[in-house]
């Protein structure tokens, strides 16, 4: 897709949703960086329903690294690899306390040394609480990324860098949250649902799916 393609497709999607915000429940930036450590291979309305009562007997990183794994574990249960996310929480947070005097780094280098950060949490800390213009691929923009022939890639890496070079700087940083969110409603990863998508005609696909099941 050329790059003039690439950014009319931002562009329908921008129309479509002009103030994007991610779907994670927080109140500041260390409730967020424990809300996106939790939602790997979770559901963001699944983390949604545990993160409520978890902030409010932790909310800062003192408390929760107070609580401890053992602790923190009854409160996530539900959602998927608890007890390992539960571990990097406790230990994510001691490290907060002890080396960044209980505030969430804004670095990615800082970001990426905490227990259970990788380079797609930081990206949206980076984003999403600091205003950087970063990138997060996850399974839906990756999907997309390939599908769409927005940003094609073997890794999500490589869609990554490809969508940074593509798409306007002045877009990047709400156009994480419309590549997420178009990815998990409209250009979904069974069947694409093209008769509603506001990019359509921007897009590269070619087996549309011009109408709904019947």
């Amino acid at each position: 897709m050329p790059p003039a393609q690439a950014e009319a497709f931002i562009r329908a999607l921008a129309t479509a949703n002009p103030a994007p915000e991610t779907e994670l429940l927080y109140h500041d930036t260390f409730s967020l960086l424990v809300a996106v450590v939790l939602s790997a291979q979770a559901t963001d309305a699944a983390v949604n329903r545990c993160t409520p009562a978890l902030f409010a007997a932790a909310p800062t990183p003192a408390a929760m690294a107070a609580l401890g794994a053992e602790g923190i574990g009854p409160y996530i249960r539900t959602i998927g690899l608890w007890q390992s996310k539960a571990k990097n929480v406790a230990a994510l947070s001691r490290d907060l306390v002890e080396k960044h005097g209980g505030a969430v780094p804004s670095t990615r280098e800082a970001l990426e040394a905490l227990p259970g950060v990788g380079r797609k949490t930081a990206n949206v800390v980076l984003n999403a609480a600091f205003g950087q213009n970063t990138m997060a691929v996850d399974t839906h923009i990756f999907r997309l990324g390939n599908r769409c022939g927005l940003a094609p890639g073997r890794t999500p890496l490589e869609v990554e860098e490809r969508l940074v070079k593509r798409i306007p700087a002045d877009l990047l940083r709400d156009a994480h949250h419309w590549l997420i969110l178009h990815g998990r409603y409209v250009c979904k990863a069974r069947a694409p649902e093209c008769w509603r998508c506001v990019a359509r005609a921007f897009c590269n696909y070619r087996d549309k799916v011009l109408a709904p099941p019947v």
